[in-house]
Order: C-alpha cells, then sequence, then structure tokens
C-alpha cells in the first residue's frame, strides 16, 4: 500500500520498491515505474498500485479418484506480475488517492484465477488415477500437471501473470480411509518387529543353550578329570602302601633275621657260659674230690660270706663260739 500524505490540498505519494505505480492525470501518463515519490492533486490524479514482488498462494482443494475416494490436495503457487501495465489495464488496482487503498480486490482476483486454473488440471488427473497410486505418485503427477496447465492458460499471460513454481506438499484420504490404509502397513511393521523380535529371543535362547551345552561340557570334562585324578590318586595310594607293605616286609624279615641271629648268638652264647660254667664246676669239683669234708665247709662258708651282704661288724658271743667250734670238731674225724 503506498503511503501518502496531505500538504494544503495537494499530496504526495511515496511507493515501495516491490510496487508499481501509475500516475494518470487528463488521459495522460505522468509517472510509471516502481518505488516512485511525487506530489499530486487528488481530484485530477488517477492512480494504479501493482505489485511486482514474487507472491505464494497457498491453496487447499478436494478431489476424487477413479475409485471414487475423497483425496485433499494442498499446493502453493508462486506467481508474480511481469507486466504491471498490461495487470493494470486488465485488473482493478487502482487506489484511493486519500487512503492509497485499493478499491478493489484484484489480487483476490488473481487468486481466484490461479486456483480455478491449478484446481481444473489436479482434478483432470486425480480423475483418472486410484487412491493407492494417487497417494505413492499423485503429488509429482499433480504438480507437473498444474505447472503445464498454468503454463498453458492464455489468461495469464494476457493479464501479465508469470507463474514462478508450483509445489503440492500434500495429497491425503478421508481421515476413515487414512486409518484403514495405515492399518495394514502398521500390522505389517509390527509384524516385522515381532518376528525381529522372536528372532533375536530365538538367538537369545540359542546362545544360552550353547552357553549351558559349554558349560556342561564342562562339567563332564572337569568330573572326568577328577575321575582320573581320584583313580591316580589311588592308584599312587595303593602304590605307596605296597612299597610301605613291601618295605615293612623287609624291615620285618631284616628285625627277624636279626632277633633270630641275636637269638642264636644268645643261645650260643649262655650255651658256651653253661658249658664254661660246667666244665669250671666239674674242673672245680674234681679239684675238691680229695679236699676234706671240714674244708669243704670251710669253703662253703667263704663262698657264702663272699655272697653275703656287706656288714660292718659282727658280735659272737662265747657261747655261740664255743658250741661252733665243738661242731667243727665233732666233725672232722669223719
Amino acid at each position: 500500500m503506498a503511503d501518502i500524505t496531505r500538504r494544503l490540498g495537494w499530496r504526495h505519494l511515496r511507493g515501495a520498491p516491490t510496487a508499481h505505480i501509475r500516475h494518470h492525470r487528463g488521459g495522460k501518463l505522468l509517472h510509471d515505474g516502481p518505488g516512485l515519490s511525487f506530489w499530486f492533486r487528488a481530484l485530477t490524479a488517477a492512480l494504479s498500485e501493482v505489485p511486482v514482488d514474487d507472491r505464494e498462494l497457498a491453496m487447499t482443494f478436494h478431489a476424487r479418484t477413479s475409485d471414487f475416494q475423497d483425496v485433499a490436495v494442498q499446493a502453493t503457487v508462486t506467481y508474480r506480475i511481469g507486466d504491471p501495465a498490461l495487470a493494470a489495464a486488465r485488473l482493478d488496482f487502482s487506489i484511493d488517492p486519500d487512503t492509497g487503498v485499493w478499491r478493489g480486490a484484484p489480487l483476490e482476483q488473481l487468486g481466484t484465477l490461479l486456483t480455478e486454473t491449478a484446481q481444473q488440471h489436479a482434478l483432470a488427473v486425480l480423475a483418472r488415477t486410484p487412491l493407492s497410486a494417487a497417494l505413492v505418485d499423485g503429488v509429482t503427477a499433480v504438480r507437473e500437471r498444474v505447472a503445464a496447465g498454468l503454463d498453458a492458460e492464455p489468461r495469464l499471460p494476457a493479464t501479465g501473470i508469470e507463474v514462478v513454481a508450483v509445489r503440492v506438499m500434500a495429497l491425503r484420504p478421508e481421515p476413515e480411509v487414512e486409518r484403514a490404509l495405515r492399518t495394514p502397513a502398521r500390522e505389517q511393521i509390527q509384524q516385522e518387529a515381532d518376528r525381529a523380535t522372536y528372532e533375536r529371543r530365538a538367538v537369545a535362547v540359542e546362545r544360552e543353550r550353547t552357553i549351558a551345552e559349554n558349560e556342561l561340557a564342562s562339567q563332564i570334562e572337569l568330573a572326568r578329570r577328577e575321575e582320573q585324578l581320584v583313580e591316580q590318586r589311588g592308584t599312587n595310594a595303593r602304590r605307596e602302601a605296597e612299597e610301605h607293605a613291601a618295605a615293612d616286609a623287609v624291615r620285618a624279615e631284616a628285625e627277624a633275621t636279626r632277633s633270630v641271629r641275636l637269638a642264636r648268638a644268645e643261645a650260643e652264647g649262655v650255651r658256651a657260659v653253661g658249658d664254661a660254667k660246667a666244665q669250671a664246676q666239674a674242673a672245680w669239683l674234681k679239684v675238691h674230690e680229695d679236699v676234706g669234708v671240714a674244708t669243704l665247709h670251710a669253703l662253703t662258708g667263704t663262698r657264702l660270706a663272699e655272697n653275703l651282704p656287706h656288714i660292718d661288724s659282727v658280735t659272737i658271743s662265747p657261747d655261740v663260739l664255743t658250741g661252733l667250734l665243738a661242731r667243727l670238731g665233732a666233725r672232722e674225724p669223719e
């Protein structure tokens, strides 16, 4: 919108760089161009302001596919006014000289023209396309068809309109149909997730079984080695017992042999001592065969005295001595 100020019956217009201003007075074009600034009289001036910047026109409309399913199309058309003079001649871009506001609604007219043209070509494409194909490739097909249709539309160049770009953002079915279409995909995704979960569990179970088998094999191997160890220990103990028994047998045999030898030696010694004593006794007896009784008694007393305990002093009374001597004297004549 142009900026207009008042000064003593005059008006001053200051336009934006993106607005093409056309000033007529008396049927003559006095000012023509974007971003102008000039003075004018409101009673004699005819002003028009044509935007020359790129503009976005968002549109949403409904269409029906070949299988009679309703879809909503969301698209955006970018356009500009390439020929402001032609647009100002075909559409009402005149502005109020006091306020700078458009007297009509030219942009709404442009929007209606673009929307109806784009909708016409989009409906033509979707009417020959089933819903499943439209949801897969419909966005590209609709965009290409709408762009080609706008380029071929004769009213747009005749109005000075240039289409810059066409974008189709979405092509959606009704909510109930969309939920119905999502259900198989969700079920398939859920099945894939369940299968992945089952496979992961199966792998985990297989790994656990492998680990359990390895542990069992380890336990079996350990038990077998323990059995071998026990058997080896028993063999070692038996061998050690046999060796100890053999050593004890050898030791016992040696002890027995030594005992027998000692016994024989002792017996021989005793026999030799006995023989020597017997011989000595016999010699002693032989020596004393011719000795008298009194002498034998005296020797016997001497021998007895040798075997008696030690006596420090002996007191013999005269009576005992007299009787003893008498007895000795009485036996001597024999």
